[in-house]
């Protein structure tokens, strides 16, 4: 099962702990909290400890927008779309593997959820892409 690197439940990780982790996708993490915070100024974020460790969302009024999972050299973004925005996706200029990781996941009455490893910018370009279309609907 995934797991996020930062495993002590007693401690959250620092700016510092997660640019470790991450290495040169830290910025990449960056970019995403930014783009969310611009297309959507009533967001704010958490960190959060679950059974698989810390994760970093970023929530708005009504939903969590995406969920972060720090791992070792990179990071996993996950994210739930509902109906509507499944049909956005599937008919966007995203990359076709994760038209298929949207086309594979088990739906729910939320929608579909997926998780991304994020490690190039090519991939962050898909979920900012996925992330805007969230945020229509």
């Amino acid at each position: 099962m995934d797991q996020s690197i930062f495993t002590d439940k007693a401690q959250a990780p620092c700016t510092k702990d997660l640019e470790t982790a991450l290495g040169t996708t830290q910025v990449l993490w960056s970019e995403l909290v930014k783009y969310i915070f611009d297309h959507c100024p009533q967001a704010y974020e958490e960190w959060n400890y679950s059974k698989f460790g810390w994760n970093y969302r970023v929530k708005d009024s009504k939903r969590v927008v995406v969920y972060f999972m720090p791992c070792n050299g990179y990071f996993k973004a996950s994210m739930v779309l509902g109906k509507k925005a499944m049909v956005d996706a599937l008919s966007s200029h995203i990359s076709q593997p994760i038209k298929q990781m949207i086309l594979n996941a088990k739906v729910y009455a939320e929608g579909a959820g997926i998780r991304v490893e994020v490690r190039d910018n090519t991939t962050l370009e898909d979920i900012i892409k996925l992330v805007g279309i969230k945020l229509q609907h």
